[in-house]
């Protein structure tokens, strides 16, 4: 081979995709997901987030809707599962109820935020950045006019990045726990909407960061709607067989209505981050 030939073949190392791909290389793609979102960030001058758990598959009213009315119109001879699947798309209708609250919640708190004399971004929604309640919060928040972030991440199912994340605030994710360390470590509140596993993950993680104390900073954690999650989880029933303490169940706080979400938040932020000079400095999780 001469050797202009061999000049021309050989690369960078940073510049060679199957060394960067390769499990040798792994720590730099696992810095990658940390210093790019860091630099947007910082270029947005955005320091603290409130953040939206929900389940990917629920939809808008109209959505859900239409979806029933579908059903409604085939004939039963068609498919001997119509009626199985006509609750589902009754069920949707009725779950869409979550859907809607999150679009206003969000939609609120972003019009809230953006009338603070800040020299920063304040407070910026943040998502998973699929469908379902992840949507309604984008959606709420481009609503009001202001920005959102979508921490997207790559699945063989269901995950694809909704359209109303603000297009430079959205990231796409290889690794779940960079994910979730991106989740933790703007957060200044965090609201969970009904959701399945996903949703529970990142619930009960979060929670167990706070109960453990490895984050020490002021984390508002607000599970919404305690007739659908006492449903789903028996708080109660974990503090009676002694595997949690009772004081455990003060580290979140259970909201029912879009206004009872946005008092809580808004008071918890008022009282805890906008009357310090926090203005420029950067967010800290204080891990140990």
């Amino acid at each position: 081979m001469s050797k202009e030939k061999q000049q021309k073949t050989l690369l960078k190392a940073y510049e060679n995709i199957d060394f960067l791909n390769s499990a040798d290389a792994r720590i730099l793609r696992m810095l990658a997901e940390f210093l790019q979102p860091q630099s947007r960030f910082r270029r947005h001058k955005i320091i603290d987030t409130v953040v939206f758990f929900g389940s990917a598959r629920l939809m808008s009213r109209r959505a859900a809707t239409g979806v029933y009315n579908k059903f409604k119109t085939i004939n039963p001879k068609e498919t001997s599962k119509l009626a199985e699947e006509l609750r589902a798309a009754q069920h949707l209708v009725h779950m869409s109820k979550y859907y809607e609250d999150t679009v206003d919640l969000s939609r609120r708190l972003t019009e809230w935020s953006m009338n603070l004399k800040t020299r920063t971004n304040r407070f910026i929604v943040c998502t998973g950045g699929g469908p379902g309640i992840m949507e309604a919060a984008n959606k709420g928040a481009r609503i009001a006019g202001g920005y959102s972030i979508g921490l997207n991440i790559s699945i063989p199912f269901e995950q694809f990045v909704n359209k109303y994340v603000s297009p430079d605030l959205s990231f796409e994710f290889h690794y779940f726990f960079m994910r979730k360390f991106w989740f933790a470590y703007l957060a200044k509140a965090l609201i969970v909407f009904p959701g399945g596993f996903g949703t529970m993950d990142e619930f009960f993680e979060l929670l167990t960061l706070i109960q453990t104390g490895k984050i020490k900073k002021k984390l508002l954690l607000i599970v919404y709607d305690k007739k659908y999650w006492s449903s789903i989880i028996n708080f109660h029933g974990l503090v009676e067989h002694g595997v949690i303490s009772r004081n455990d169940m003060n580290l979140f706080s259970f909201c029912n209505t879009v206004d009872e979400a946005f008092h809580l938040i808004t008071t918890h932020f008022t009282k805890n981050y906008l009357n310090k000079d926090t203005e420029g400095m950067e967010p800290n999780l204080n891990l140990k």
